[in-house]
């Protein structure tokens, strides 16, 4: 989902751009039934208004200290009707954040950057199996990834390579998120990335390797007026198995019913979880940002009965929310979590992501800008 639910933030972290857009009636709406093509699908889909790729990890130094990252690519359509050619002509708006949690180090690092195609500037290109914007790309080559990620503060040089097949979230083709035909996505994820590679941050040049997630999802309308925020959550547990959740929070403060997720066994095969199938509840305890002045729960207990999963979910670095430093753009927190409880009885433990957005502000939705 994934900003993510989609997750995610991108519809929320764009929104000033929506003043800029076409009626959503020049896209292609999420439908049941889509059929899904790999590796076609890890690329562009112009024909929808919104699409992102996300990658999160955890990795470990030889010497075991513990890092997260996040490199996130989204593209948003402006506009479709024919104009004369033009390298320069605004069709898409190319957003991409950047950040490296230094769990032990008690560091976040992050950036972002906007950007249009322009002459090669930011794009996705199936035929070269690449997406980038400016020096920041991921390179598909089969089964294995190349991510390269430099700024100023530090720079990201990893191979992923995936050990398990794609995942389809949902159900018949499509990730609904609230009532109404189109209100969805389609939502596919590599949800176990093998990590090799290094990390360049003060100076020095870290060895690492670890576990990396991938989500890709692509729609034009999903969210309505009355769900203003969600938590999403990536798991992947050391019996080879994962789990994707998410809870949309309601305007009333309930949860949304349509909330769901995906639980993939050891062979890679997914079973679609309703919100009746797991609980995914916050202690007491929270972090209240300095910036933002968001006050977020950091900690949670999460449930499966089918699965009889009990796991505990904390963060080792309270601090990593990704800051707008704007009265308009909303910020949210992504981080790396990691999970410990009890699988039928015996012990489990885990790592994985934790996205919490719309407790600054409410968020808004591409058809509430287009309106």
């Amino acid at each position: 989902m994934k900003s993510r639910l989609a997750t995610h933030a991108a519809i929320m972290l764009l929104a000033p751009l929506m003043a800029f857009q076409a009626p959503v009636t020049q896209f292609r709406s999420a439908a049941p039934g889509y059929k899904y093509e790999f590796p076609r699908d890890y690329y562009n889909h112009p024909d929808f208004q919104t699409e992102w790729w996300y990658y999160t990890g955890n990795l470990k130094a030889k010497d075991g200290h513990a890092y997260g990252f996040e490199l996130t690519f989204f593209r948003v359509g402006v506009d479709r009707k024919e104009t004369p050619p033009s390298d320069w002509a605004v069709k898409d708006i190319y957003m991409a954040h950047l950040a490296l949690s230094d769990i032990d180090g008690a560091r976040f690092y992050h950036r972002e950057r906007l950007n249009r195609a322009g002459a090669g500037i930011a794009g996705v290109s199936a035929a070269s199996g690449r997406i980038w914007n400016g020096n920041w790309k991921i390179q598909f080559h089969g089964d294995a990834q190349e991510l390269d990620a430099v700024n100023d503060q530090f720079s990201l040089h990893f191979e992923l390579r995936s050990q398990k097949p794609p995942v389809v979230h949902g159900v018949d083709g499509v990730s609904q998120k609230s009532a109404g035909a189109g209100r969805a996505s389609h939502y596919i994820s590599l949800t176990r990335l093998a990590v090799t590679g290094t990390i360049d941050v003060t100076g020095n040049s870290i060895p690492v390797n670890g576990v990396a997630w991938m989500d890709h999802e692509f729609f034009t309308e999903q969210l309505d007026e009355n769900q203003t925020g969600w938590d999403w959550l990536s798991v992947q547990l050391d019996d080879d198995t994962e789990l994707m959740l998410y809870r949309i929070r309601r305007r009333d403060g309930s949860i949304d019913p349509y909330s769901s997720g995906t639980y993939i066994d050891a062979s890679g095969k997914a079973t679609h979880l309703s919100l009746s199938d797991f609980a995914f509840v916050p202690s007491s305890e929270t972090w209240t940002s300095p910036d933002s002045k968001a006050t977020y729960p950091i900690h949670w207990n999460l449930s499966v009965r089918s699965l009889r999963l009990e796991l505990d979910v904390a963060t080792p670095l309270r601090s990593q929310e990704i800051f707008s430093g704007s009265a308009i753009l909303p910020s949210y927190w992504e981080g790396a979590v990691r999970f410990s409880g009890d699988r039928n009885g015996a012990p489990i433990r885990g790592v994985g992501y934790l996205e919490m957005t719309g407790y600054d502000k409410p968020f808004r939705t591409s058809s509430d800008s287009t309106r």
